[in-house]
């Protein structure tokens, strides 16, 4: 449960996490994604029904924001990456981790403007993003209220979603972020409000 207002929220903080791109280029050129035209998503952990078909499905919640509804379950090519599972422990050691996903966004492709109405440290019931972009290029932009936020690969960035984001990959090469969804608990939010900017 959140006890922030949206102004103690940071729009966005760098935090004191670097992880080792290589490794994760490594792993995920191993990954079979298949064929996708503009915009691909490949989950690492996920709702345990869709990844143990002898779990029977949840019902339908009333409010998806919290995670709380279902159980999760890394998936299999989670479960063959060791290093892509670490950077997922540096946080499940510490708060429960939900969704945890793989985001390509094709050469030349845009996501339009949106905004994502839970993703936010002063949501209540909710869940925040961290961001971590392991293949990118020059013509990557991010933008979070109209501003380019510079996310380098390797980096591990809280975004406070709930603003309106967009990102353009005018680029030549795809561009491929980790995203990792947690229980913003203590931890979580002395480590973002500690290192945000004045």
């Amino acid at each position: 449960m959140s006890n922030l207002s949206k102004n103690e929220d940071p729009k966005s903080v760098k935090l004191p996490l670097n992880f080792e791109t290589d490794r994760m280029r490594e792993e995920i050129n191993s990954i079979d994604f298949g064929d996708f035209v503009y915009y691909d998503v490949m989950p690492l952990r996920t709702f345990a029904h869709l990844v143990d078909p002898a779990i029977a499905p949840p019902p339908a919640p009333d409010d998806y924001a919290d995670g709380t509804w279902t159980e999760w379950l890394d998936t299999p090519p989670l479960k063959k990456s060791p290093y892509l599972t670490k950077v997922v422990d540096t946080f499940r050691d510490h708060t429960r981790v939900t969704l945890v996903r793989l985001l390509r966004l094709a050469p030349g492709a845009i996501v339009k403007e949106h905004n994502d109405p839970t993703l936010g440290l002063h949501i209540e019931r909710s869940v925040i993003r961290l961001t971590i972009p392991i293949v990118t290029n020059d013509g990557v932009e991010f933008f979070l209220n109209g501003k380019v936020v510079p996310m380098k690969p390797g980096e591990c960035w809280y975004l406070r979603l709930t603003d309106p984001h967009k990102i353009f990959n005018a680029g030549a090469t795809e561009r491929i972020n980790l995203s990792i969804d947690m229980e913003p608990n203590d931890w979580v939010r002395s480590l973002i409000l500690a290192n945000k900017s004045a």
